[in-house]
């Protein structure tokens, strides 16, 4: 009988393999993290990886935005987060709940 992982079980195995490779590299680096941080091409790589970051994040978001009601609803995030400040794990909480009585 040949059992496939899923359910909970596939999720568990997905969760450690998505964030294991992170976590080491992350324990790996930290006790050699502030030496590193002030060398110039430190400061370098990290200025490519941040810019990176934006590029891939404003790809999400021009492919996520599809409706008028998408962008309003990305526009309202924007305004919540950086208009009143408010906490980003809050933004989620009321974006996914407000989005989920607008018509699809």
């Amino acid at each position: 009988m040949d059992v496939k992982p899923n359910g909970l079980l596939g999720a568990c195995i997905a969760l450690v393999g998505i964030f294991t490779a992170g976590l080491l590299l992350v324990s790996g680096v930290l006790p050699f993290w502030a030496g590193l941080r002030e060398t110039p091409p430190a400061q370098a790589a990290l200025a490519g990886v941040n810019t990176s970051v934006v590029g891939v994040l404003g790809a999400t978001l021009y492919s996520a935005v599809q409706r008028p009601s998408d962008f309003s609803i990305a526009l309202a995030a924007f305004l919540l987060l950086v208009r009143w400040r408010m906490s980003p794990w809050n933004v989620v909480l009321q974006v996914a709940i407000r989005s989920m009585f607008l018509p699809i």
